[in-house]
């Protein structure tokens, strides 16, 4: 029976453990800093509502073209999903806190909920919450203590305050947005920290929205963002885009938590449902609102240009039980081809913009792109893939990595020679708890013909693994190595 591997791998970390059966596709590594980590294949990307919601979110649509609207409460909560991250990120830069400028973009959501449903929703919603939200921040400076001085600074870098009814320009590159970004993902928070305050800032999740994606307490979620307002105050991070040598480490951060959320989402770590397709549309969105905002950046386009395809297979991800579906299997039709294309440009625009070798991410972008140009399993480039995951290996060492290269091996050349990378691997200590290592070493172990030997390799992954679906999976082949 052979292996049939889900394409592509997941998180950096082992304890995000991928799916059933490793897919040669982006690597990761255990330590949640850079290299992500394996991610899987996915589909269009759905509407966009939010993981455990009430639904999708309204069209934008919707707000616009005067002051008319059947709801305008309906409207609020709309623009204020959207328009939340840049509100919040030209008040921070008044303000130069987070805490406080989330407050006053709350501040500015109930000034509309008392206007609009009176007056109507403004032709430009976005400047009104801005411009009330900014206000509101310049009273706030101006009433501190030796205010005179604070005044003094902001009114150097404070720009012009825009009328409510002034037009915002869609081409303009909104430094604002990037300084929160690079602020809500600074490396003194946590991984975890990070996560949850980017979906809660820039993503515009509500807390239990977040606590539900992840399926821990709200709790936990409402603690973690505390402490991560706290710290950024009490440390005084700056807020501000880095420059110079500090530049490259910040944004492997600010990468690394795109893709954290965007993996947590491809392939659950835990729960009953082995995708959360709303949190991989956030993470998209995340990364091609970076790659407008920095289009120099080659990495940050590979890792736009590796969603995009992950993106592009989910609707043949899952049965119509919600029972994963492993690559050999899918439909390969049902892939969204204006995603993969969006892909393919992506990646394009890494390689135009990088000025030495190819980093991560666009090593893992281009692993995504062999299996999407294969219009059918036995078209992939299994060779290719692994000599990418060679180079991978190379530029960023780590044992998940080396064990998707065994999956990509085992494809090109056969198990034999990759069950030898698997066995080198046993004795790491990131690997210990990983389901992915007795998953891919049963299945190697089953292509040589040895199911008595495999079987035990099966169970032991199914009991590693925390996602449901995964768990019935790699039992299922247990029992049919019984067979």
């Amino acid at each position: 029976m052979e292996q049939r591997p889900t394409d592509t791998p997941r998180p950096p970390d082992p304890a995000d453990a991928p799916g059933p059966t490793p897919e040669p596709g982006p690597p990761g590594d255990a330590e949640p800093a850079r290299a992500p980590g394996p991610v899987r294949d996915a589909g269009p990307v759905p509407a966009p509502g939010r993981p455990g919601g009430p639904g999708p979110a309204h069209e934008p649509g919707s707000v616009s073209g005067g002051r008319s609207g059947p709801d305008p409460r309906v409207a609020i909560e709309t623009v204020f999903r959207l328009e939340s991250p840049r509100v919040i990120a030209a008040v921070a830069r008044v303000v130069r806190d987070v805490g406080i400028a989330e407050e006053l973009a709350q501040d500015a959501l109930v000034a509309a909920l008392e206007q609009w449903p009176r007056d109507g929703v403004p032709d430009n919603p976005g400047a009104w919450l801005t411009a009330t939200a900014r206000h509101r921040a310049v009273d706030l400076v101006r009433r501190r203590e030796n205010y005179a001085r604070k005044l003094q600074e902001i009114g150097r870098n404070l720009d012009p305050v825009a009328s409510p009814e002034e037009p915002a320009d869609p081409d303009a590159i909104d430094d604002d947005l990037l300084r929160l970004v690079f602020t809500a993902c600074h490396p003194v928070l946590s991984a975890e920290a990070r996560t949850a305050l980017t979906l809660r800032l820039l993503g515009g999740l509500s807390t239990p929205e977040i606590a539900r994606a992840f399926l821990v307490p709200e709790a936990t979620v409402a603690q973690r963002i505390v402490r991560a307002k706290k710290t950024l105050a009490t440390r005084n991070i700056a807020f501000e885009v880095p420059y110079g040598p500090d530049r490259e480490a910040r944004l492997g951060s600010v990468l690394d938590v795109i893709y954290l959320i965007f993996n947590e989402g491809y392939a659950a770590t835990a729960g009953d449902d082995y995708l959360r397709p709303a949190l991989c549309e956030d993470a998209l969105r995340l990364a091609r609102q970076l790659a407008a905002l920095m289009p120099k950046e080659p990495e940050v386009h590979a890792l736009a240009s590796l969603l995009e395809f992950q993106a592009s297979r989910t609707a043949a991800r899952t049965a119509a039980d919600g029972s994963p579906v492993l690559l050999e299997d899918q439909d390969r039709r049902r892939w969204n081809r204006m995603l993969v294309a969006r892909g393919i440009a992506a990646l394009d625009r890494a390689g135009a913009t990088a000025t030495g070798a190819p980093g991560p991410y666009a090593l893992q972008a281009a692993v995504a792109a062999c299996h999407a140009h294969a219009r059918t399993y036995e078209d992939t480039d299994w060779k290719t893939i692994a000599t990418l995951y060679g180079l991978l290996a190379l530029r960023t060492p780590s044992p998940i990595v080396e064990l998707n290269r065994a999956v990509a091996v085992s494809m090109a050349d056969g198990p034999g020679p990759a069950l030898e990378i698997v066995d080198g691997l046993a004795g790491e200590p990131a690997l210990r708890d990983y389901h992915l290592l007795p998953s891919v070493r049963g299945d190697l172990l089953l292509r040589l013909g040895r199911p008595a030997e495999a079987r035990p390799e099966f169970e032991r992954a199914a009991e590693l693994t925390g996602n449901e679906r995964e768990r019935a999976l790699l039992r299922a082949r247990a029992e049919g190595c019984r067979d």
